[in-house]
Parts: structure tokens; sequence; C-alpha cells
């Protein structure tokens, strides 16, 4: 066998298993209303939307899929999140806080010490804009009174969401 075409096949195979697992980490973060997604729920553990690594109990295809969701092992940085966006649509599945959906990073990366702050960690976008995230809505409950460079913080938020546009008659992609 010549040495060129076993080595090809190898990188591709490996190429090939990359794309799969990736192909999970999308559906995990589009289709969490299928019943895998609640199968793996009930194995792995979850909160709002959101399946958790599994410690040493997992197998190792779960070890892989959470490796390249999270950033870690087998791939270079977080390439998946960095290519991940979520189009706005009901915004009745995306995460707030945790997902990629108004700027190029999750709004827990993009103002921190808010989300540390925050009592709503694991609300979906559609909560807090019916809890209303204009001036003193509901949305905002804090685990503490603000210093004003937090409230400052919040107004860049708050800046950020105006250009918010939710489709009632669309589901989140």
């Amino acid at each position: 066998m010549d040495k060129e075409v076993g080595d090809l096949g190898v990188r591709r195979l490996r190429e090939f298993n990359l794309a799969l697992l990736g192909k999970w980490c999308w559906r995990m973060a589009i289709e969490r209303d299928g019943l895998w997604f609640r199968i793996l729920t009930a194995r792995y553990g979850g909160f709002g939307g959101w399946l958790q690594q599994c410690g040493s109990e997992g197998s190792v295809w779960w070890k892989d899929i959470i490796s390249i969701r999270d950033g870690g092992g087998m791939v270079m940085s977080s390439w998946f999140f960095d290519n991940l966006r979520l189009k706005v649509g009901n915004d009745a599945s995306t995460m707030f806080w945790l997902d990629r959906w108004v700027s190029e990073a999750p709004l827990c990366e993009k103002f921190p010490r808010l989300y540390e702050l925050s009592e709503n960690k694991l609300s979906i976008v559609a909560q807090m804009f019916e809890w209303g995230w204009d001036d003193g809505g509901e949305a905002w409950k804090w685990r503490q009174r603000l210093w004003v460079w937090e409230e400052e913080m919040v107004e860049e938020c708050r800046n950020l969401l105006l250009t918010v546009m939710l489709q009632a008659d669309t589901t989140d992609v």
C-alpha cells in the first residue's frame, strides 16, 4: 500500500470524525426539544438547555463532544463556538447569557461582572424580553446593589439589545 495514500486516509478519517462530532455539537445547540436531547440530559445532566460535562463517568464519545463544544482537547481553541451564530427568531430556546446571539461573544463573556451578579443566569431571551430589559425592567435582577460602574455596563448591554427584534412566528436557528 502506498504510504501517501495510507497517511491521507487516516487524516481524512480524523477530519471526518471531527465533522461528525461537530454535527452533534450543532444539534445540541439548536435541537433542544428532541428525544435524543432528553436522553442525554437524563444520562449526563443539564441545566437551562445546556448539557453538562460528565466527569469520569462519560463515554469517550461524550467526552469528545464536550471537548469540541468547550474548545479543548482534540482541536485548537474553540473552533466550534467561534463559528456558531444563532439566528434570532422568537428566542424561545436561546439562552440570554450563555448563547452567542447578539454579539461576537456570549453576554456572559462580554459582561462577566453582570453575569456573576445576575439572578437570571439560566433565562432564555424570550423570558428576559418579556420581563423587560429596558431601564428598570424586571429582567435585571441582581444579587446585590450595583455600583455606578456596573450600572454603566448594564446601560452598555441595554444599548446592545436595542438592535434585537424578536420574530414571534420564527423559531431560533
